[in-house]
């Protein structure tokens, strides 16, 4: 396993935990204390924001979770994956994604850029 991969299951976890102090943990674990993440649809910093995001998609997003699809693809000290948003309940995707992210030296994640490719209703 490469730390491209390690870093991108650690992000998965984050966005994927249960719970505030598990999303915290997850956070904690998978990105450095100034991480900055940006979508169109956030553009938040260190932990209280990603935690902050994370959260706020899982109440849009009750019942589902992020799978990453396909694999990881890096170089030196940025990686990239694809997602989807999948229900629990029926495995509809209604949003997927990807995402290119920077891993610091200590194998957490440093910055986000992130690309909605699909949207609800869109």
């Amino acid at each position: 396993m490469t730390n491209y991969t390690t870093a991108a299951e650690r992000y998965f976890a984050a966005w994927n935990a249960d719970g505030a102090e598990a999303i915290a943990k997850a956070v904690s674990d998978a990105f450095t204390e100034d991480a900055t993440y940006t979508d169109p649809l956030a553009d938040v910093a260190r932990h209280e924001g990603i935690v902050a995001a994370i959260s706020g998609a899982q109440a849009q997003f009750p019942g589902f979770e992020f799978v990453m699809t396909g694999s990881v693809d890096g170089n030196h000290h940025i990686a990239r994956f694809s997602w989807d948003l999948v229900s629990k309940a029926d495995g509809s995707a209604p949003a997927a994604g990807s995402d290119v992210i920077t891993i610091a030296e200590d194998g957490r994640i440093s910055s986000v850029s992130g690309f909605l490719d699909r949207l609800p209703g869109a």
